[in-house]
């Protein structure tokens, strides 16, 4: 399957006008044959912590996610801010390609060192769809600091996808531990970063696909770019065939260590 990660700069708080950048270089990534299209975390509105000015917004981006995907005929990942009790979450949807919303995930790290465990609920699960018979793994951001989940849901995952606006001070952490997430689960692990300058912050983007041996496929950086290749579920299954790390787990240890 041929997938494509939209490496976007976002207009802060202006979802109509993200939309607009948005749909030709949708329409483009499936003419050149992308079956599944990935965008960063709160794509639509950047990374706001004004919660109560962008959670009301997910409507209207649900909505031209589902349009999108219909009107193009394939599979779209993309992160929002979502009205929640007791707090908004930070979320991410993925559409097929009749327009329906498949995946809903809720980050379960919130950003402690910018304030946003503060304004969103941390999420509870870990979800997994199959599409297209390439099973995907959504996760936002801050999670990516963290291998649990990861190794959580390994067995189930081929291709894990990593939304973010993770900024240009943190990049060599973000460059490291996409490779470090795709080498010791085995995976393909596409990270989907931002590009431009938001609530004065800068982000260069950095965003990868790596192949389930830590090896960079495509990668962009420092300006709007797509980010493409082909992810094959029997890949990620004859790299684990032959080298057969994860079966060497102590899964039996580990809870008395």
């Amino acid at each position: 399957m041929r997938i494509t990660g939209i490496q976007t700069d976002i207009v802060w708080e202006d979802p109509p006008a993200n939309f607009d950048a948005l749909r030709p270089r949708l329409s483009r990534a499936a003419e050149e044959g992308a079956r599944l299209c990935v965008l960063p975390e709160m794509f639509a509105t950047g990374f706001s912590m004004a919660a109560d000015l962008v959670a009301p917004r997910a409507g209207e981006i649900r909505a031209f996610l589902a349009e999108e995907a219909s009107r193009l005929g394939l599979w779209i990942l993309g992160g929002f801010a979502e009205p929640g009790d007791p707090r908004p979450r930070n979320a991410a949807a993925l559409f097929d390609p009749q327009g329906r919303e498949r995946l809903l995930y809720h980050k379960i790290h919130p950003f402690s060192l910018a304030g946003e465990n503060e304004v969103f609920e941390a999420g509870r699960t870990l979800e997994t769809l199959d599409v297209e018979g390439l099973r995907v793994t959504p996760l936002i951001c801050y999670d990516l600091r963290f291998p649990e989940p990861f190794r959580r849901t390994a067995d189930r995952t081929d291709l894990f996808c990593v939304i973010a606006n993770w900024p240009v001070v943190r990049s060599a952490a973000w460059r490291t531990l996409l490779r470090a997430r795709a080498m010791e689960n085995q995976a393909f692990v596409l990270g989907v970063n931002r590009v431009g300058e938001g609530s004065g912050l800068i982000y260069r983007g950095d965003s990868a696909l790596i192949d389930p041996m830590g090896e960079v496929i495509a990668a962009a950086a420092w300006q709007e770019a797509e980010v493409s290749g082909n992810v094959r579920t029997a890949e990620v299954r004859a790299c684990r065939e032959r080298f057969s790390f994860l079966a060497d787990r102590r899964v039996d240890l580990y809870p008395e260590l």
